[in-house]
């Protein structure tokens, strides 16, 4: 699932947070974007609904707390990638051959892990 940009950077202030964060805390973290409150709100509305973020009650606030780790929301954007294309052996072997030979080396443990 793609994000927009504005809802990119909220997902990045909520990783960062590494805890359940309000709308106003959300907005005052994204202050120099000189964004309206409503326009956070809304944001976050969004993304629950997408099932990007969790939204826990709070007393009288709501807190928002990503669904998944920045990691986990990655794979699962690339996989999606991967699966939409007409050849996915291809698309993966391309990718790989783009990668930095540290990161590469990363991958093969990790797929050799499991």
């Amino acid at each position: 699932m793609a994000l927009g940009d504005l809802e990119r950077e909220v997902m990045r202030q909520l990783w960062d947070a590494g805890e359940p964060l309000t709308v106003r805390q959300v907005h005052e973290r994204l202050r120099e974007r000189d964004l309206a409150y409503t326009t956070v709100m809304t944001v976050l509305s969004r993304l629950t609904k997408k099932r990007v973020v969790v939204q826990q009650n709070d007393d009288r606030a709501y807190k928002y707390a990503p669904a998944q780790s920045r990691e986990e929301m990655t794979a699962g954007l690339m996989l999606d990638a991967l699966t939409a294309s007409g050849d996915q052996d291809a698309a993966l072997a391309y990718f790989m051959g783009q990668l930095s030979p540290d990161a590469l080396k990363a991958a093969i443990e990790a797929a050799t892990k499991k």
